[in-house]
């Protein structure tokens, strides 16, 4: 079984993806991990391998690309990624989703800012990755009728997101 988890920043996607991967006994892989893979193999920090990817769209395409490679070798796996349900041929394709305020307090609690500037930066990073996806991809990030299921994780705490879409697999 083969499970995509996208959503915004700050939407729950990893903890959602870590907690279903335990319930599941089935890996999961982030496109955030794979980036922090592709920094260490050209001997980059996060930081710098990011400020070389905004200007190569070679980055975001391998990052896809790896993803697919990795569901194509794989029986079971959960792959977390914004894009991911894009490009692979998923069992079960989600979206997680917030209000922007809910999104921006949990990152800012996630990584030591104020909520002024966690804010600022949600709204920079959005509207620069919806630009990139459109360019690189063709891909409208705002349209979500790829998705099966979307969940608001406002809502619910990540052990009940888990049991939604444990419930949403026995039906499919």
């Amino acid at each position: 079984m083969i499970i995509t988890i996208g959503g915004l920043a700050g939407s729950g996607t990893t903890t959602a993806a870590e907690v279903l991967s335990k319930k599941l006994d089935i890996p999961y892989v982030s496109a955030g991990s794979i980036f922090r893979d592709m920094a260490k193999e050209n001997g980059m920090s996060v930081i710098e391998f990011s400020k070389f990817a905004e200007n190569n769209t070679d980055i975001d395409i391998e990052i896809d690309k790896r993803q697919v490679e990795l569901a194509k070798n794989s029986e079971n796996l959960i792959i977390e990624g914004r894009l991911s349900a894009y490009f692979i041929d998923a069992d079960l394709k989600i979206w997680l989703t917030a209000p922007f305020d809910v999104r921006a307090n949990r990152i800012c609690d996630r990584e030591s800012k104020t909520e002024d500037i966690a804010a600022r930066e949600i709204k920079i990073r959005e509207e620069s990755e919806a630009l990139r996806y459109l360019d690189i991809h063709n891909i409208d990030i705002s349209n979500l009728d790829i998705y099966d299921i979307m969940i608001n994780t406002d809502r619910f705490n990540p052990e009940s997101i888990s049991e939604i879409i444990l419930t949403t697999l026995k039906v499919i």
